[in-house]
């Protein structure tokens, strides 16, 4: 079990030292790998993805990252109950009061004892979620640890996003094309893509934008967009999420980008340029080689959108459940644990699998 993982954190660095201190990371990184890819972390578009060591090197096990610079939300669920999580996430949706509890189980290496679970039963919930907005960014990446314990297929998941204005709780919009000026999302989730996959599925994206393609009933489904090599979802595992979204710099421009990282290695990267299969209303898959070029995202047609919400989120119906194959899912339980959730205007990456003795 971890330690105690308190609001109050040491100081913050200095952006020098901390600059310092990456720099020194990369470079032992680099003398590691013999490579300088990902070696100095930039989160401007266009600029090579970092790995391994971030943000969270300077804080292990998350202790006082709250306090660094360019993070906008920091979630240990180690404070109160599960009432008060109201005071720090603006919708707090638990039906019954059975869907949302802390467990005594974190991440190894994690300052604290304990993790959000939510629990969903098919025919009696869906579900539940945490929302919340924070201090509008262009570039913003949110970090996770989450474990899956039931082999089953959910429907919806995490999601980052933008809505103009800025709401206290989630906006209604499946099935429909946002404009430019008003919403985006981007959701990392599941897909067991038909059965096809092994519950809980593959890691993909879910993204709503005001480009997607029609779907073939002619509404606007979110798009899945599919690493070359979608990596399956571990069961019975902590682990390490990292999703950023980069929007476009400017209206018109094909610049804004989402990437994915599972404990600290970059494993999609949906920028211009890169190698696509065929695009259409269920989305795209990366490829390796060959294919077509990707055009880039033009997430906004007004640099007044910018990201400034969270929802973290457990969905689940029967509906999901039997397009991947189940034939009876009622009465299925699917639960799922959150913890040390962070959202910054940098890379985060991982922390050390190992605290490191308290002073």
């Amino acid at each position: 079990m971890g330690e105690a993982c308190p609001r109050k954190g040491r100081r913050p660095l200095t952006p020098t030292l901390r600059g310092a201190l990456r720099l020194l990371s990369a470079g032992v990184l680099v003398a590691l790998l013999g490579s300088t890819a990902g070696a100095e972390p930039e989160d401007a578009p266009g600029a090579s993805l970092p790995q391994g060591p971030g943000l969270a090197t300077d804080h292990p096990g998350d202790r006082g990252i709250e306090l660094a610079d360019g993070v906008l939300v920091a979630e240990s669920f180690e404070e109160g109950t599960v009432a008060d999580l109201s005071k720090r996430w603006s919708e707090v949706k638990n039906p019954g009061g059975s869907v949302l509890r802390f467990v005594e189980d974190v991440p190894a290496g994690a300052c604290g004892k304990r993790a959000l679970e939510m629990r969903a039963t098919v025919g009696t919930n869906t579900g539940g979620h945490l929302y919340r907005t924070y201090d509008e960014r262009d570039v913003v990446h949110l970090r996770f640890y989450v474990k899956f314990l039931d082999k089953e297929y959910i429907h919806h998941f995490v999601t980052l996003g933008g809505y103009r204005p800025a709401t206290r709780w989630p906006q209604g919009h499946a099935g429909k094309r946002p404009r430019g000026d008003e919403r985006f999302t981007v959701a990392i989730e599941p897909h067991g893509r038909g059965g096809r996959h092994a519950a809980p599925g593959v890691w993909s994206f879910y993204d709503y934008w005001h480009e997607m393609k029609r779907s073939a009933d002619g509404g606007h489904w979110g798009n899945a967009l599919l690493a070359a090599k979608p990596p399956p979802v571990p069961l019975n595992r902590w682990q390490c999420v990292e999703v950023r979204v980069a929007l476009n710099s400017a209206p018109g421009l094909r610049d804004g980008e989402s990437a994915l990282w599972l404990d600290g290695q970059p494993v999609a990267w949906f920028r211009k340029g890169a190698r696509r299969g065929p695009w259409t209303g269920m989305g795209f898959r990366l490829l390796e080689s060959g294919g077509e070029a990707f055009e880039g995202f033009s997430w906004r047609t007004d640099t007044r959108l910018r990201a400034n919400m969270l929802s973290l989120s457990l969905y689940v119906t029967d509906r999901a459940m039997r397009k991947n194959g189940v034939q009876d899912p009622t009465g299925r339980v699917v639960r799922v644990r959150f913890d040390h959730v962070v959202v910054a205007d940098r890379y985060v990456g991982p922390f050390p699998a190992a605290l490191s003795p308290r002073r």
